[in-house]
């Protein structure tokens, strides 16, 4: 689609015509003058052979007159209407992916899943309803590695979340450092929309920074950070004497991930099962919400140019006429 940016320029067109029929004429002064035999005879066959040239200088000049109003007046390309991401939150994912994350308690679609498992289902959907949010993910076991750096692309988030493996950061657990890794991906992010989202099953076992430490530094800078405590309370194993109940969280380390919410202004959830990990995630949604507005832009490319040209060569054409006749 064209379009002409300052159309009213179109008004300028006619001002050679008003100044040829409004302007007064310059008058000539007479004076004595050489008497010549036949003059007017060829001033008249001048006349007659430069009436076509002049003809056809008046409508280049004319051409050229109005290529230099249409490039005044901005003439654009205009192309369909693109929607853009809406600039919301800054969100980063840490997901837990040490030994103990193997451990069968939760449910999923009737069947009992793993952790790590539960947590990529659970996950994957908040993931899917953040429009408009850039999101990152770090993974953390023995040390903290960034597996997606801040994306709008969601999918890629989804697919290289789903591709993370037990074990593949190692078997320990680096809260310290994974929150540390986080708040450096973040620290050229406007203040408030950092977000980090640590879910984890144990305590703080590896890595060079303790939580506490990186949960200063990090409410230092304004990220705030919403913890998750992953796993069911009790769980039930048969042996030889009969079952056996057994505290598969006795590692979890509840009191160091609510302190890191509460120094960073988030705050901590307990995952139990997949409900409470789905509601956990929907209270996210409610705190951190999603800008809905979407902005939509237009591709646009100016085209002045091209008339400016003509009009240029058009000129520069007359001009060559006039000399030629002179």
């Amino acid at each position: 689609m064209y379009e002409l940016a300052w159309w009213w320029m179109l008004v300028l067109l006619p001002l050679p015509w008003l100044v040829w029929r409004f302007a007064k004429p310059v008058q000539q002064q007479l004076g004595i003058a050489l008497k010549v035999p036949f003059l007017e005879d060829f001033q008249q066959a001048a006349v007659t052979g430069n009436n076509l040239s002049k003809r056809i200088m008046l409508g280049l000049a004319f051409i050229a007159w109005c290529c230099l109003i249409i490039a005044a007046a901005r003439p654009v390309w205009v192309g369909e209407s693109v929607e853009i991401p809406v600039s919301g939150r800054d969100l980063m994912l840490a997901v837990d992916l040490s030994g103990s994350m193997e451990e069968q308690d939760f449910m999923l679609n009737g069947q009992v899943v793993d952790r790590l498992t539960a947590t990529k289902a659970v996950a994957g959907d908040f993931i899917r309803k953040r429009t408009g949010d850039r999101i990152g993910l770090v993974l953390f076991g023995d040390r903290a590695y960034v597996q997606v750096p801040l994306t709008f692309d969601r999918q890629t988030v989804l697919q290289l979340l789903n591709e993370s493996a037990l074990g593949l950061a190692g078997q320990r657990t680096a809260i310290g450092d994974a929150i540390g890794l986080a708040l450096k991906r973040l620290q050229n992010s406007p203040e408030k929309n950092r977000v980090l989202i640590l879910m984890t099953d144990g305590a703080n076992t590896a890595g060079n920074v303790t939580p506490l430490d990186a949960a200063e530094m990090a409410a230092a800078k304004g990220l705030k950070i919403y913890t998750v405590g992953i796993g069911s309370e009790n769980s039930a194993m048969r042996d030889m004497f009969g079952f056996q109940l057994l505290n598969p969280n006795a590692d979890l380390d509840e009191t160091t991930l609510k302190a890191i919410a509460d120094k960073t202004g988030g705050q901590y959830f307990r995952a139990r099962d997949t409900d409470e990990f789905q509601k956990i995630y929907a209270e996210l949604d409610r705190l951190e919400p999603v800008n809905k507005a979407a902005e939509y832009w237009r591709p646009q490319q100016e085209l002045f140019r091209w008339p400016l040209l003509i009009a240029l060569l058009l000129s520069l054409l007359v001009g060559v006429l006039r000399l030629r006749q002179e």
